[in-house]
């Protein structure tokens, strides 16, 4: 036996019959004639197998098995009527959610300002911002735990798309009365390798292009760290170089510290925006992902 048809139009006439106890105010209510209104209520309970009003010249009332269904009825409609609420709020970005991967780098610098002016436009969205490595970001985009990333991997997959999103040059950074400082030439990867070199750790994107760019030179490593911060801590305190892209150069602006660019040949990072594959963003996630693409760094 197949489930009984409910329609919202026969809901919505149920409560207001249950409520006013009359076929005329209650189809006054629905906005029908009474007719229409009588023939609604018949087809539910046709529907339903139910007898559920008494009818006299005088009283309609509920029968007991009318009297059982209000309950869920009027539970029934508060699900309607927050489930429409909740789409429409989505709708109009006065609700929802989005959740974004990104390099630390990225999340610290350059995002704050992108993330200000969407919270102004759209207070009511909840944002939730990971700051990992490209890899952790990738893998939370694949698994579903974020709308999109911006990483330093091309992470084109059958179910992942990748598109270009910025690209980023590398700087040296150096004490102010460091000799790399005041050199005129450009500085070649030779002259790195005659220094202290403070290193990030392996598993980050910035090590990776660099290591590439300057293979086969040995650079004379003093030691590696995971946090930009601490690269800025120890140059500062003169134990020795680094070299970071230029969207880090935000750590390094402090006293008694110089950035110079380095065009070495092939050391630019190209940041890419990974998203799944032919699936849509929700429209909170559709919003910012507009606004992030038109303020690209």
């Amino acid at each position: 036996m197949s489930a009984p048809h409910l329609s919202s139009r026969q809901l919505d006439a149920f409560l207001a019959l249950a409520e006013q106890r009359s076929f005329t105010r209650a189809a006054t209510l629905c906005h029908l004639s009474q007719p229409a209104f009588s023939a609604l209520i018949r087809a539910l309970e046709d529907d339903l197998g139910l007898r559920l009003f008494d009818r006299s010249t005088r009283h309609v009332d509920l029968t007991p098995e009318g009297q059982n269904f209000l309950e869920s009825a009027r539970r029934i409609r508060a699900e309607i009527t927050n489930a429409l609420a909740a789409v429409r709020s989505a709708a109009t970005l006065q609700r929802g959610r989005v959740a974004v991967a990104l390099l630390p780098s990225l999340a610290a610098g350059w995002l704050p300002g992108v993330l200000a002016q969407y919270r102004a436009a759209h207070p009511g969205i909840e944002i939730d911002i990971a700051d990992v490595l490209s890899e952790p970001c990738i893998d939370r985009v694949a698994s579903g735990h974020a709308d999109f990333a911006l990483a330093a991997i091309r992470a084109d997959t059958p179910a992942l798309q990748a598109e270009p999103f910025c690209s980023d040059n590398f700087y040296l950074v150096c004490p102010a009365d460091h000799p790399l400082a005041r050199r005129r030439k450009a500085i070649t990867a030779q002259d790195l390798a005659a220094w202290p070199f403070i290193h990030l750790a392996r598993t980050s994107s910035v090590r990776q292009y660099l290591e590439a760019a300057l293979h086969p030179q040995a650079m004379h490593t003093l030691m590696e760290v995971e946090q930009l911060a601490t690269v800025m801590g120890m140059v500062r305190a003169g134990l020795g170089i680094s070299v970071v892209p230029a969207l880090t150069l935000f750590h390094f602006e402090q006293p008694g510290l110089v950035t110079r660019p380095l065009p070495l040949p092939g050391l630019t990072r190209q940041i890419y925006l990974v998203r799944r594959r032919d699936e849509s963003l929700s429209v909170a996630a559709q919003a910012l992902y507009a606004q992030v693409m038109a303020q690209r760094p």
